[in-house]
């Protein structure tokens, strides 16, 4: 038993999907260079937050041990 909204449903759907691919094509691609030049950027930053973040907690680690006995 087919109920009435279905046949819509597989129509809204499958029209999404023809959008998206649509939309995809407009996307401007990075090229194989600039992605992994990207990707080094990345992960420096990350390393320096994580850097940032050891040097925070190690210094307040020895600071509430100073304060606390």
């Amino acid at each position: 038993m087919i109920l009435s909204g279905q046949k819509d449903d597989k129509k809204g759907v499958f029209q999404f999907i023809r959008e998206v691919r649509t939309e995809l094509n407009k996307v401007s691609w990075p090229t194989n260079k600039e992605l992994v030049s990207y990707t080094g950027v990345v992960g420096l930053a990350v390393m320096i937050v994580c850097a940032l973040i050891w040097v925070c907690d190690t210094a307040f680690a020895k600071l509430f041990r100073l304060i606390l006995g």
